[in-house]
């Protein structure tokens, strides 16, 4: 993906079965492409995906698509798969922290 790409987040729909991502693509001084990026509306009802995470997921699978297809792919809309909502939710979820307060050991005597 080049350094003088510029991609920037439009806005989303939502519809019955999904929600709908928009991004402008920029690269030097061409005109703006459209993308869209879809993600089904289940994953939401069933905590795959969470609505404030959604812009990033997308984001993530378009700057791939980008780098993968020299900053042009051939498609401009692209559905977002149960795997990758799996993927992103492994890396960015919060680790678990043990916590600072030990339990204590019972001591025989």
């Amino acid at each position: 993906m080049s350094d003088s790409l510029i991609v920037q987040f439009v806005g989303y729909e939502v519809h019955a079965a999904d929600r709908e991502y928009r991004f402008s693509v920029r690269e030097n001084k061409a005109e703006p492409r459209e993308f869209t990026l879809t993600i089904a509306s289940s994953a939401f009802n069933a905590r795959r995906a969470r609505f404030q995470d959604a812009p990033d997921i997308c984001s993530l699978r378009l700057r791939r698509e980008l780098a993968a297809d020299a900053n042009h792919p051939p498609n401009t809309h692209f559905q977002i798969t149960d795997e990758e909502l799996d993927d992103y939710r492994g890396r960015h979820s919060p680790r678990q922290s043990q916590s600072p307060y030990k339990k204590k050991q019972s001591e025989e005597y």
